[in-house]
């Protein structure tokens, strides 16, 4: 069984949004989405420090070292693009002026609780940032992670323990091994990755996962 990569997880993301769509990217893996535009497609990229119509990273140590993403990571901009003020970027989030946001997780519950700024130690690095107020005023959330941390717990799990980002506000999970939609029922499986198995993905989930749904006709 072969999880997919980083690459494979956002070019995966990339075939659920849909034409048009103003979209907000988080730090990390979320960043790699913009790599992977399908054909025929427009998406619209807004990063919270001040830029509409953000493009692709250019390879390391190349680009405006001005021109960087809330992330501080540099990035270009698309024909078109547009700055503006930091103050008039949130007002957009806030206003509900943008359609989707992805965003890396360090845990979501089986409600669509997100934790992804804090694991609550003593000594971990405050990294509020701009997370809380766009799962508060984006449309449609998406989370792209991994499965599990690098120790091998799971990120998905019954109850986020860690400080929390936003009550019930994730939509869909994307991550190394499966597609996983928030239901009302739970985690709703949506997609395994190619060649991985339903138990194998149960038994690093932390919590129930419901199989995927087999409609009848």
């Amino acid at each position: 069984m072969t999880a997919r990569s980083r690459d494979e997880m956002a070019k995966r993301l990339a075939q659920d949004i849909p034409d048009g769509s103003y979209v907000n990217l988080g730090i990390g893996i979320p960043e790699l989405v913009t790599k992977f535009v399908p054909e025929g497609r427009e998406f619209i990229y807004h990063t919270e420090n001040g830029l509409l119509g953000m493009g692709p990273s250019p390879e390391e140590s190349t680009g405006d070292p001005e021109l960087i993403n809330a992330g501080k990571r540099r990035v270009t901009a698309l024909p078109g693009a547009s700055y503006f003020h930091h103050a008039d970027s949130f007002s957009m989030i806030r206003g509900g002026h943008l359609d989707l946001c992805v965003l890396g997780a360090l845990q979501v519950s089986k409600i669509g609780d997100l934790a992804n700024w804090s694991t609550g130690a003593i000594d971990a690095i405050p990294a509020v940032g701009g997370a809380m107020d766009l799962v508060a005023g984006v449309k449609t959330i998406y989370v792209l992670t991994q499965h599990c941390t690098k120790k091998g717990e799971p990120k998905l799990v019954d109850a986020c323990t860690f400080p929390l980002t936003g009550c019930a506000v994730v939509d869909r999970i994307y991550t190394d091994l499966a597609v996983i939609d928030i239901t009302t029922d739970g985690f709703q499986l949506v997609e395994l990755s190619p060649g991985i198995e339903f138990d194998y993905v149960q038994e690093r989930t932390g919590g129930l996962l419901l199989p995927i749904r087999r409609d009848s006709k």
